[in-house]
């Protein structure tokens, strides 16, 4: 009888609780989000380059966080403190994003994308993403697009 009050009350606090897991955006609703706020040819990148970033940065997760010593990075693209969003803990932050970290990790991911592009544009393309160097540059990245 114990145990099984024990049980339901795992399951109310599961569901009480908020996860440190936001939303896993399912991979033809993020490519779609892509290509309606114009990332197919956005500094010379893909839709399939962006897919391939979001998959080795986040795997499709608004919440995700890393940590990297002294700053860290956040959402779904993760956007680093030192240079784009204010966390309120990374010191010397430029914050040119002029954004809250915290709202990387929501599922609105409005403010996400418009952070996301300006860091490509100042870059020419994706090379502050160190997923995206590491396992998609110079790759056939059509299998992150096919069917969507």
């Amino acid at each position: 009888k114990s145990m099984l009050f024990l049980g339901f009350l795992l399951v109310f606090l599961g569901l009480a609780l908020p996860g440190t897991q936001g939303k896993i955006i399912p991979r033809c609703e993020m490519v779609k989000i892509l290509r309606q706020n114009g990332f197919q040819g956005f500094e010379g990148t893909t839709v399939a380059d962006w897919m391939c970033l979001v998959k080795y940065e986040s795997s499709y997760n608004t919440k995700a966080y890393n940590d990297n010593g002294p700053s860290r990075d956040y959402g779904i693209f993760q956007i680093n403190s030192k240079y784009w969003c204010n966390d309120g803990r990374t010191s010397g932050s430029k914050n040119a994003c002029r954004i809250s970290c915290s709202k990387l990790q929501d599922d609105n991911l409005e403010d996400d994308i418009r952070c996301a592009k300006k860091i490509a544009r100042e870059a020419h393309g994706l090379s502050p993403w160190y997923g995206w160097k590491n396992h998609c540059r110079g790759r056939d990245l059509s299998s992150f697009v096919r069917g969507c």
